[in-house]
């Protein structure tokens, strides 16, 4: 907001200087008075040391009365013949109205250089000469009476001829509000608001190259989770990317501003995957499942707009999901194998970008958060195959009057690019607030003029890079101050290639500063060591599943852009919901791996000397497994073997949504139980899963007892047939006996010897024909035998767990 002024009163012109003296004399005559003939004023008398008393706050007066908003100032950088207009409001933040009020412009002299421009911008108090002089009062503007608390708009206009400016350089210039209030009857300066003009209105012969970074970054939305149809269809964490996609969203108006400006565009490829995978079907996290997205027209349109607008300009790739290089360099590099998801990174960018832009991007630059290095962050940058770092001069520092060519090696083939901090903080902040959106680009255009006349003989190269996310309204205030440099007065584009090309300044600082000076706050907002520990688990854990897969592009592609995700520079000052995205990922590749698993058995009876144990592996997946190998193990050889050993093994493929039995041999030696252990491993050696463990209850039939059993049945044979034998010859005896008692009765035709009874029928009843014969000599298709013989002691496999009490093949 306005600063206002300090000093009560300024001289405008010999008849306002008459006035204004005539008021402070009448305003001093009391005083006089009283100090020459009036009674003397009792001493004020001190608080006692026990009952300070606080001062009450200061009322909005005098200095203090008018605060002064700048909303607009056009052109940004006049020219000849071109009228300056300035408009704003006015808030009367005193007790008292304000009469007789008028804005006037104030010019102030030239600035000397960049950092007279800083103390002028941090100036508060209002002083006479500092703040110049007032234009023509005929350009003053009358304002009505300011009542306490109420706003006024207005609108001041200047020919540009008319501010009596100089030579070539930067002016400061001061929207004023004079008048006075009942308490203070005389004129004087209530407010001021200042802002600068940069004054080249004729084109240099040298001017200085001018590089704009314009980063499309954002944060992490895509998850590691993919559906299991073909297309393998992306789940999204929420819908917050279509509204920063959007025409008014963030990301949109990047690409709308960007497309009409010179700039160099420095991309995650990441975006740009996110942003194809929503162009197609697409699911979003709700609750514990997810909703079909609905938003693909605006990711198709959005791609549409960067293709054409990166047409014909340079495009650098960072490292795909753009990883936090200082975390890597101060944490990562503790955990083994954190490096080499920075070369996974740089290898994927390329090929995303050129994939959906249709462009072949740069992959040459690595750009550390803010700017800041040190010489482990470098090491790690140039690790990957970058030989180009963008810093910033707050951070490589020069001990230089003037403003060294960004581009400078520091050592090893690598590059320094030094983005000029000034420039590249320019419109941090909140730039919603019209007033400090105009007062921002008023001072790059400043910062960007005194540039130039440092040195004005020796041609130079400047490079502005701002923060990775702009908001929509620094966005738009980025754009406005690279829209009024386009007449190339002083300062002409080129690429971020050309710059990192220029040719380096003899006397610039080439000394990459020591880890020690890395700034503390930055280093606060790192990943920790646990972070990357917890990478390198779900890495192991994905390329231990991978291997037994035969489409491993089904799980690595989206699992391995997801752990790069989880070093990306966007979590920094979010631990939270950074540890809540790993453990999100680990959890999803979990369940994978534990859809390749062994079935539980429990207690097996081996009633046998050899017989066979099955073992069962499921596979959920909706892909073969292959490169598995499952061995079986016994906890006592003596008395069960496998395969003549302790341990066999079998090697094993199963087709997806199915499971596959695997039959072990077993050679029982002695009875009692044996407890079994089944696991999987990966033909390289590596466990895979969980051991399944289950118990064999060996009960052996020994020769001893065979012998007892075969005695004990001949027993019972013997028994038998003497038995039937004595039941025999009873039944002979009770014919003879009945005959001698009854009288024999008239001859028949029945032959002698046999007996009037009806006989038995041996092969069936009349009328029921006999079972037909099988061709192989069985009844109904069955082995011949005795029919008491057992049948079969196996039955068909089954998929199923094994039940309490399962008995092995013999």
């Amino acid at each position: 907001m306005a600063e206002a002024a300090d000093f009560q009163g300024t001289a405008l012109s010999p008849a306002r200087r008459w006035l204004r003296r005539t008021a402070v004399l009448l305003a001093l005559a009391p005083l006089t008075t009283g100090l020459l003939g009036g009674p003397a004023a009792a001493p004020a008398q001190a608080a006692p040391p026990s009952a300070p008393q606080a001062a009450p706050p200061a009322a909005a007066s005098g200095s203090r009365t008018i605060d002064v908003s700048l909303d607009t100032f056009a052109p940004a950088a006049p020219g000849k013949g071109d009228t300056l207009t300035i408009t704003g409001t006015v808030l009367n933040k005193g007790k008292q109205s304000v009469t007789d009020a008028e804005l006037e412009l104030r010019v102030g002299p030239a600035l000397s250089g960049r950092s007279s421009i800083d103390r002028a911008s941090e100036r508060t108090g209002f002083h006479e000469g500092a703040d110049g002089t007032p234009v023509d009062d005929s350009f003053d503007v009358k304002l009505p009476k300011l009542v306490s608390g109420i706003s006024q708009d207005f609108s001041l206009s200047v020919p540009v001829d008319e501010l009596d400016l100089g030579d070539d350089g930067v002016y400061q210039l001061g929207v004023a509000v004079a008048g006075q209030t009942p308490d203070e009857p005389f004129r004087q300066v209530l407010g001021i608001e200042r802002t600068f003009l940069p004054w080249q209105p004729d084109e240099r012969e040298k001017k200085t190259q001018l590089t704009y970074v314009w980063p499309l970054i954002s944060t992490t939305h895509l998850t590691s989770e993919t559906g299991s149809d073909e297309q393998q269809t992306p789940v999204f964490e929420d819908e917050s990317l279509a509204q920063e996609l959007a025409p008014e969203g963030r990301l949109g108006q990047m690409v709308a501003l960007g497309k009409d400006l010179p700039v160099t565009w420095v991309i995650d490829p990441d975006l740009l995957a996110t942003v194809d995978a929503m162009t197609g079907n697409y699911r979003v996290k709700s609750g514990s499942g997810t909703v079909a997205g609905r938003h693909q027209a605006v990711a198709k349109q959005w791609i549409a707009s960067v293709q054409q607008a990166v047409e014909g300009d340079k495009v650098v790739a960072l490292p795909f999901a753009d990883p936090d290089l200082a975390s890597l360099a101060h944490r990562g590099r503790k955990v083994s194998g954190s490096l080499l998801h920075l070369q996974q990174a740089t290898q994927v960018a390329s090929v995303t970008v050129e994939t959906v832009l249709h462009q072949k991007p740069s992959t040459d630059f690595a750009w550390p958060v803010d700017g800041a290095i040190d010489s482990s962050i470098v090491h790690v940058a140039t690790s990957a195959g970058a030989d180009k770092v963008i810093t910033r001069s707050d951070s490589l520092r020069d001990s230089l009057d003037y403003t060294a060519t960004a581009a400078r090696p520091i050592g090893g083939g690598t590059t320094a690019v030094v983005a000029d901090a000034r420039l590249s903080k320019a419109f941090q902040g909140d730039m919603l607030d019209s007033e400090r959106s105009t007062l921002a680009v008023q001072e790059f255009l400043a910062q960007s003029l005194a540039v130039t006349l440092q040195a004005p003989e020796n041609q130079r190269s400047v490079v502005v890079a701002p923060q990775r996310m702009p908001s929509v309204s620094q966005a738009q205030s980025m754009a406005r101050a690279m829209t009024a440099l386009t007449e190339q007065r002083w300062a002409e584009p080129v690429d971020l290639i050309a710059a990192a090309g220029a040719k380096p300044d003899p006397d610039s600082n080439r000394q990459v500063p020591a880890s020690s000076r890395y700034p503390a706050q930055l280093r606060k907002q790192e990943l920790s060591v646990r972070a990357f520990q917890d990478i390198r688990t779900t890495q192991s854990a994905l390329d231990k599943f991978k291997v037994i897969l035969t489409a491993p592009d089904r799980v690595e592609t989206p699992f391995g852009r997801a752990i790069d995700r989880e070093m990306s520079t966007s979590w920094r000052g979010n631990p939270t919901a950074a540890h809540a995205y790993r453990a999100d990922v680990r959890g999803n590749l979990q369940k994978l791996t534990e859809e390749v698993q062994l079935i539980d058995k429990s207690q097996v009876t081996l009633s046998g000397r050899s017989a066979t144990i099955p073992v069962t592996v499921s596979n959920r997946l909706v892909q073969e497994v292959d490169n598995l190998v499952l061995r079986l193990s016994s906890d006592n050889q003596a008395r069960l073997s496998l395969d003549d050993k302790g341990v066999a093994e079998r090697p094993i493929t199963v087709q997806g949504g199915h499971s596959q039995s695997v039959k072990f041999n077993a050679l029982a030696n002695a009875n009692g139980q044996v407890r079994m252990t089944a696991q999987l491993y990966t033909e390289d050696g590596k466990a895979y899963g969980e051991k399944m463990q289950f118990t064999v209850k060996v009960s052996e039939i020994t020769p001893t007892v065979m012998l007892v059993i075969a005695g004990g049945v001949l027993l019972l044979v013997l028994a038998g047939v003497r038995m039937y034998t004595q039941r025999k010859r009873a039944a002979a005896k009770e014919p003879t006996e009945q005959t001698e008692q009854v009288e024999p009765t008239a001859s028949t035709d029945t032959p002698a010897g046999e007996s009037a009874d009806t006989p038995a029928v041996a092969d069936g009843a009349p009328g029921e024909p006999s079972a037909p014969a099988a061709p192989d000599g069985g009844v109904n298709g069955s082995v011949p035998g005795h029919p008491s013989d057992p049948g079969p002691d196996t039955g068909p496999e089954s998929g199923n767990p094994s039940g309490t009490g399962e008995k092995v093949d013999r």
